[in-house]
C-alpha cells in the first residue's frame, strides 16, 4: 500500500488549510487511516482517525477545529483544518491501519505511512 499525502504550506493563524492522502489500495474502504503530525523535537503524536464505518477519533488539541473524512470512491482520505494556530505547525502524515477496524492513536500501530507533507502556522 503506497500512501501520498498534499496539501500542506504556509497559512497564518486562523486560516485553512485541506490535506488529502490517497492510496493505492484496493480494498481501502477496508482501512483504518489516520492522520499524525511531528513538530520539530517533539514525538509523532495522533491527529484525528476514520474507520471503515466512518466513525471518527480527535486528539483534544484539535477538536472542534479538525474534520478527517473519506471518499472511498477515489482512495483518499482528507484532513480540514480550520482555525489553525502556530502551535499546529508541524508535518503532517497520513497512514493506514489494515488489520485490527479500530481507530488506534499510537503511532506503532498503523502499518502504512505517507511521506508527510509540511503545515507551517505563522503568528
Amino acid at each position: 500500500v503506497q500512501l501520498q499525502a498534499s496539501g500542506g504550506g504556509l497559512v497564518q493563524a486562523g486560516g485553512s488549510l485541506r490535506l488529502s492522502c490517497v492510496a493505492s489500495a484496493r480494498t481501502f474502504s477496508n482501512y483504518v487511516m489516520g492522520w499524525f503530525r511531528q513538530a520539530p523535537g517533539k514525538e509523532r503524536e495522533f491527529v484525528a482517525g476514520i474507520d471503515p464505518g466512518y466513525v471518527t477519533r480527535y486528539a483534544d488539541s484539535v477538536k472542534g477545529r479538525f474534520t478527517i473524512s473519506r471518499d472511498n470512491a477515489k482512495n483518499t482520505v482528507y484532513l480540514q483544518m480550520s482555525s489553525l494556530k502556530p502551535e499546529d505547525t508541524a508535518v503532517y502524515y497520513c497512514a493506514a491501519e489494515t488489520v485490527r477496524f479500530t481507530i488506534a492513536t499510537l503511532y506503532y500501530e498503523y502499518d502504512y505511512w505517507g511521506q508527510g507533507t509540511l503545515v507551517t502556522v505563522s503568528s
